[in-house]
């Protein structure tokens, strides 16, 4: 593959969704396009971003997405226009469009507003109900937010300075010795993830959060206090 179908892969590299083979000829693209590693840096914080929108917000988008393309594409026949108009439709038309453009502009300004108010909030995660981090004098600092839900726990990872290659996981350990992992990704070339996972452990039940390389060597160790 060239250069320019490897840039095609950037997206789906943030989000974890290569194969490994695929991810690997990315990564050495990575260590020589200045371009790409530029843009992978500015679109770091976007899996948290999108893991930060209700899973019902996202399908109500994209439905409604897809009447406005359905709509686009089989337009309404228009009704016949009595003749005797013509000539009254013509002389609004004018004033009717001016209007329109400083309605339009007038939205725009109004929607640039919104999204810049709004956009933060809609984006905003759960609250934690338990936050704990760890740090090591390598620079790796990890700091996990426990979010309590009725299925059992929500684990929010922010992490630097990680190990670069390979494929990381978090995992749960209960406070009877049982283990259930969490989530896992991709490593990323700058050692900076923020992701979500997940775990049937309540979190009065979680003794301790453990962060895994490729090779299920412990990369961090974060202890939970009981209370």
């Amino acid at each position: 593959m060239n250069g320019t179908e490897l840039h095609h892969f950037l997206g789906a590299y943030l989000l974890g969704g290569l194969e490994p083979a695929e991810a690997a000829a990315f990564e050495q693209h990575l260590a020589v396009c200045a371009h790409c590693r530029q843009e992978l840096d500015e679109l770091a914080s976007l899996p948290a971003l999108l893991d930060a929108i209700p899973v019902s917000d996202a399908v109500a988008l994209t439905a409604a997405a897809a009447a406005a393309r359905d709509r686009a594409l089989v337009p309404p026949e228009p009704e016949p226009v009595p003749s005797r108009l013509l000539d009254e439709l013509a002389a609004r038309r004018r004033k009717v469009r001016r209007r329109w453009t400083s309605a339009v502009a007038a939205a725009a300004a109004a929607c640039l507003g919104l999204g810049i108010l709004a956009g933060p909030l809609l984006n905003q995660p759960a609250k934690p109900d338990a936050s704990y981090s760890v740090a090591a004098s390598s620079g790796l600092e990890v700091t996990v937010g426990l979010v309590k839900k009725t299925w059992g726990t929500e684990l929010a990872v922010d992490g630097r300075s990680l190990p670069v290659a390979g494929t990381l996981s978090l995992w749960v350990k209960d406070r009877d010795g049982g283990v259930d992992r969490a989530c896992a990704w991709t490593a990323t070339p700058t050692g900076r993830v923020r992701i979500t996972g997940a775990t049937p452990v309540q979190l009065a039940r979680i003794a301790s959060v453990e962060m895994r390389d490729e090779q299920q060597q412990t990369v961090a160790v974060i202890a939970v206090p009981q209370g």
